[in-house]
């Protein structure tokens, strides 16, 4: 791919696409429905459901944190009847950590809350605007997960 971001307009695009994706993602963590959860808990939950069960090590990597760290996050879930550990099925030594009916049914309705405090926002686009970002989506669904 040719070097697209070096010059002066790209530039600018580059940087205002990174603000406003800050400013959206901070708007959209104030829409939580369990304040009680960390946006780090809320993530390694969002990272369960859609990767599946985990080792915390696996977890850790994946949330970029230290295992000390993410062992502590899985015991607060545990704790709170989000998660469950089981045994690892090849390594009795390790564990493996799976979120119970009660995360999913919380990450559902924090999903539904979000998108229905965004779908209200992006009705205050037009229809060119709306149909640019529809565009965009896929574009930045692959940016997020590079």
């Amino acid at each position: 791919m040719p070097d697209l971001i070096h010059d002066g307009d790209s530039a600018a695009a580059v940087s205002s696409l990174r603000s406003a994706v800050m400013l959206l993602s901070r708007r959209l963590k104030h829409q939580r429905v369990d304040e009680s959860l960390s946006p780090t808990e809320m993530s390694v939950l969002g990272t369960l459901a859609r990767c599946g069960s985990a080792t915390p090590g696996e977890l850790a990597r994946k949330e970029h944190v230290q295992p000390p760290s993410m062992t502590r996050i899985v015991a607060l879930l545990e704790a709170k009847g989000l998660v469950r550990l089981e045994p690892h099925p090849d390594d009795r030594r390790q564990k493996v950590v799976s979120q119970t009916e009660q995360a999913e049914a919380m990450l559902e309705e924090s999903r539904s809350k979000r998108n229905a405090w965004l779908t209200a926002l992006a009705e205050g686009l037009d229809e060119d605007e709306w149909e640019t970002l529809r565009k965009a989506a896929p574009v930045l669904e692959k940016l997020a997960h590079l």
